[in-house]
């Protein structure tokens, strides 16, 4: 289930990009607002994503 979740927190990032520069070329402060929290939000469940990962492999590292 974890490449699904990166796959949805990479999504998550792009979709708030594609706000931010909408909201900015439209002078729609509430939407770059929008798609500032979107990225900030995918970025971090992405890292932690990263951290599961890196917490598994320790685990599996110890054994």
């Amino acid at each position: 289930m974890g490449f699904l979740d990166k796959l949805r927190n990479k999504a998550t990032i792009g979709k708030g990009h594609a706000k931010e520069n909408l909201g900015r070329q439209n002078r729609d402060p509430e939407m770059t607002a929008e798609g500032q929290a979107d990225r900030l939000r995918g970025g971090a469940k992405q890292v932690g994503e990263r951290v599961k990962d890196a917490a598994r492999d320790i685990k599996r590292s110890t054994r």
